[in-house]
């Protein structure tokens, strides 16, 4: 009997298990992909394989990866039937993909390779989808994506960094705005969209023509309520835009102030580190790293880069 590790994915990991660039799924050493049904009393279980490299796809993979799908079927566990199925999603809700709410997401680890489980517990959907790799160079790539994706200028001064998955936002100098997702390749080279580019290359092209590209704050809120240095108002910060919205609620000091901005911002769920991200950026640029909200503590204390890692 195969030894394995089962456990709920982390954010990061989503997004292998959907389709890939070329490029990425090679560096990940991608082997293929199942994919099956329950069929519509939740009991079946029809799945067709998708070939990526076959040259990966050897016996001993073919051995293994059947007996992890066999044992995975087996009573008890998640793929036994749809119920077992939507049982683990309902009664695990750390598997829940962030960015794809309707999917849970499974890790299931050997010693040679890493099976990434899509689930989906609705009847007339595909309720499995399994991304087989080589289990060293996935986790090499995930390990080097935590660096984050670097935009730079012409002269490799770095301007801001997005987390691996982020989107930019790209002003041409024809007055259009595009947002594009961006995906790590390595500390050099960048997909942005469906294009690939050296980092170099892709901040000489803006330059030449003109053109803009800044990081979009996800994880800012539309809005937040804070103190004005100096003055002790409460104002609003809008995600996006320069300086800040006059309110009138009087105060009498600072501390009922920041009483009151606290309250405001806590229903709004705006947390400290988001509020001192959208006064940088109402300050500097949304583009700046003081902008991203994970350069800051629970407090809104900035954290060293040693504190906080690289993706900023």
């Amino acid at each position: 009997m195969i030894e394995y590790e089962k456990r709920a994915m982390i954010e990061a990991e989503d997004k292998y298990t959907f389709r890939q660039s070329t490029q990425i799924s090679m560096q990940t050493g991608l082997i293929g992909h199942l994919r099956a049904d329950m069929d519509t009393d939740g009991n079946g279980f029809f799945s067709s394989w998708f070939d990526f490299r076959e040259e990966l796809k050897t016996d001993e993979f073919k051995a293994e990866f059947d007996e992890v799908i066999n044992s995975l079927r087996e009573e008890g566990d998640i793929l036994h039937n749809r119920r077992a199925l939507a049982k683990y999603c309902y009664c695990t809700p750390q598997s829940r993909m962030q960015e794809e709410p309707g999917y849970y997401g499974v890790r299931v680890d050997t010693e040679k390779y890493a099976y990434l489980l899509r689930l989906n517990p609705d009847r007339g959907e595909y309720n499995l989808y399994c991304y087989c790799y080589r289990r060293d160079w996935l986790d090499q790539h995930l390990k080097d994506a935590e660096k984050g994706i670097r935009f730079i200028d012409s002269h490799y001064k770095e301007l801001f960094r997005i987390p691996d998955g982020g989107k930019v936002k790209i002003h041409y100098s024809w007055n259009e705005d595009q947002i594009r997702t961006c995906r790590y390749i390595d500390d050099y080279h960048v997909e942005i969209g469906s294009n690939l580019y050296h980092i170099c290359e892709f901040a000489e092209r803006m330059e030449y023509g003109g053109h803009t590209c800044e990081p979009v704050r996800d994880n800012l809120p539309e809005q937040c309520y804070s103190v004005l240095s100096g003055s002790d108002e409460i104002i609003i910060i809008k995600r996006g835009e320069k300086g800040y919205f006059k309110t009138d609620i009087p105060v009498t000091d600072k501390d009922e102030a920041r009483s009151i901005v606290n309250e405001y911002n806590t229903k709004l769920g705006v947390s400290k580190a988001q509020e001192e991200a959208m006064k940088a950026g109402s300050m500097f640029g949304f583009q700046v790293p003081a902008a991203d909200p994970r350069n800051y503590d629970a407090d809104g204390k900035p954290m060293m880069p040693k504190d906080r890692g690289d993706a900023r």
